[in-house]
């Protein structure tokens, strides 16, 4: 069984598009569905994070509005970046409804203590640390969680997801991640092949995968979807 949720961003939770303003302002669009999506995993007891080189302040938005337990931001820079972890599930505001993510698309993150600098406020917990990969983050989080990756579950499209990717127990890309990355197999030394969805990136893909493992607690179906 799945314990832990992990996903990219660019081209998984938005169609890897970056829409630019007059300003010179980045903006990005997130699809509502994969945010209920992940809104349920976290309330069948399954955390939910985000993995992403950029230090986005639109992601860290949507992060906090679903009040992710992981948001590493800078994670996997090829500058060599500090990375940033927020932990957003101990705010003390009440977890977002299915009504209140429908007709909304402000963004929220999360972050928890580190030996690094660490700050508690009102908008979650954060802490600066080292530069790390995606792999490396990954495993953090198991050790917090006292699981191993073959009980994770990562969604990624590109080149630099595939470390990540291979060690996992249940890969999961879009149909429009990157050759390489659709090629990940047990044949070439993967945990597990990789599970292509039918649903592109940021337009539910997450929405699609996330059904797809609630679908396997039973128990849970007819608390959380009705």
């Amino acid at each position: 069984m799945i314990k832990l949720f992990l996903t990219d961003v660019d081209g998984c939770l938005t169609d890897g598009g970056m829409y630019y303003s007059a300003e010179g302002e980045v903006m990005k669009r997130f699809c509502v569905y994969d945010g209920m999506g992940m809104v349920c995993l976290q309330q069948a007891g399954i955390p939910c994070g985000i993995l992403t080189s950029e230090k986005s302040p639109l992601v860290k938005a949507r992060a906090e509005k679903l009040k992710l337990r992981f948001l590493y931001l800078g994670v996997g820079s090829k500058v060599g970046k500090s990375v940033t972890r927020y932990d957003f599930s101990l705010q003390d505001a009440p977890s977002p409804s299915l009504s209140s993510e429908l007709h909304s698309s402000s963004p929220s993150l999360s972050s928890e203590s580190h030996s690094s600098s660490v700050l508690l406020g009102s908008r979650g917990v954060s802490a600066e640390l080292p530069p790390m990969s995606k792999l490396q983050a990954a495993r953090e989080i198991c050790t917090q969680l006292g699981i191993t990756l073959t009980d994770v579950c990562y969604v990624g499209d590109d080149i630099n997801d595939i470390d990540l990717l291979r060690e996992v127990g249940l890969p999961c890309c879009p149909p429009n991640a990157r050759p390489e990355v659709k090629g990940i197999s047990k044949s070439s030394g993967a945990q597990a092949d990789i599970r292509i969805l039918d649903t592109p990136g940021g337009q539910g893909a997450i929405r699609e995968l996330a059904d797809l493992i609630l679908d396997q607690i039973p128990t849970q179906k007819g608390v959380i979807r009705g």
